[in-house]
């Protein structure tokens, strides 16, 4: 059986989680409303605070979409009740972040500025400090497109493996290469 998709999710108070007929799973609570539509194989049911997820047979696609759906249910019912954050730090000289309503102003070392518009379920929040990088704060209740939106910020310029200098993700780690060495004669 898989190992995350047997694990029942607790339904935390003031979350509403609702099953149509077509599978399709709509959870509320005070953050926003998430839905998901479930392959017909698993069977989703809720019952005294918990949601259980149960696959049709032991095949290899049943078995990695039990886990699947019961990961993607999960951070539907944590994003509705807690939220997520990703924080994005801005290294390079120069490099700026401006956040004018839903509209970000992206300066990072090119000739022009970047402006991205941000779908209205993610907050920002642009926090610069004298002598730190800038960084950039996206929260909201949808995991998936939290990762998106972060991802799609990133490739605008992302990290080179020489200086360092880019967007990157809080705590990422870089593995940096060695630059050129003088030949000795």
């Amino acid at each position: 059986m898989s190992r995350i998709g047997k694990l029942p999710i607790n339904i935390p108070k003031g979350i509403d989680i609702s099953i149509s007929d077509t599978n399709l799973i709509k959870v509320k609570g005070k953050l926003g409303e998430l839905e998901q539509l479930v392959d017909p194989a698993i069977k989703v049911s809720v019952d005294d605070g918990r949601v259980k997820l149960e696959r049709a047979t032991e095949s290899k696609d049943h078995k990695s979409k039990h886990g699947l759906y019961r990961a993607l249910i999960n951070n539907m019912v944590q994003g509705v009740s807690e939220g997520f954050e990703i924080v994005l730090e801005l290294v390079g000289v120069g490099y700026r972040a401006e956040v004018k309503g839903q509209v970000i102003d992206l300066s990072l070392g090119y000739s022009h500025h970047i402006y991205m518009e941000l779908p209205s379920e993610i907050k920002v929040e642009a926090i610069t400090e004298r002598g730190k990088n800038p960084l950039l704060k996206l929260k909201s209740f949808d995991k998936q497109l939290l990762g998106q939106v972060a991802a799609k910020i990133r490739s605008q310029r992302p990290p080179e493996p020489y200086k360092g200098k880019g967007v990157k993700y809080q705590g990422e780690v870089l593995r940096k290469k060695a630059g050129k060495s003088a030949i000795e004669k």
